[in-house]
């Protein structure tokens, strides 16, 4: 059973970090993934529906709308540490309680389709800015107190596409016929 809950925890396995800076090709694959995430998570919120999206995808998981709201709330918080780190020296940056930041009251009253809409916006321009970065600009850092940890862009590059196709993968087990 400890198995079954890591595989529906982690449904593409757990994120690497790329030690070294990506090739231009890594790049444009992650590049990718972000810019195709959003319509991936419409679709699979589609298919989901809107009764299964209030079920979680695993015991003691998060809802499909709880999931939702998240990637829209992290994922604009991913494209201002790029810009801090594009435009300050290696900026501490501003971590948050993502298991908080669900329990807040819109998270239950707003429609999934505005979180959506929010994270097609932001990855419109987030995406925009990172098809325009030099090689020398992938490298800029940014450091996380709460992992005491320096990551260049590239490395957050790695994280941040693993983090929406991590819950793409959640929202599409909503959708499984059992």
């Amino acid at each position: 059973m400890e198995t079954n809950q890591l595989d529906l925890q982690y449904p593409i396995g757990r994120p690497t970090m790329p030690e070294g800076p990506l090739t231009p090709a890594e790049r444009t694959e992650y590049i990718n993934q972000l810019a195709a995430l959003p319509a991936q998570l419409t679709a699979a919120a589609r298919k989901a529906g809107g009764v299964r999206l209030e079920n979680s995808y695993r015991p003691g998981g998060w809802t499909g709308r709880q999931v939702l709201h998240h990637v829209a709330d992290v994922h604009q918080n991913f494209d201002i540490r790029f810009r801090l780190a594009l435009t300050e020296d290696n900026p501490t940056i501003r971590p948050f309680d993502p298991n908080a930041w669900i329990e807040l009251p819109d998270v239950a009253a707003s429609p999934v389709t505005v979180s959506l809409a929010l994270l097609e916006a932001v990855h419109s321009r987030w995406v925009t800015l990172l098809w325009h970065l030099t090689d020398e600009q992938w490298q800029r850092t940014f450091y996380h107190p709460t992992y005491q940890r320096t990551y260049t862009l590239d490395q957050a590059l790695a994280q941040y596409s693993w983090h929406g196709r991590h819950h793409l993968a959640h929202i599409e087990l909503l959708s499984r016929e059992d």
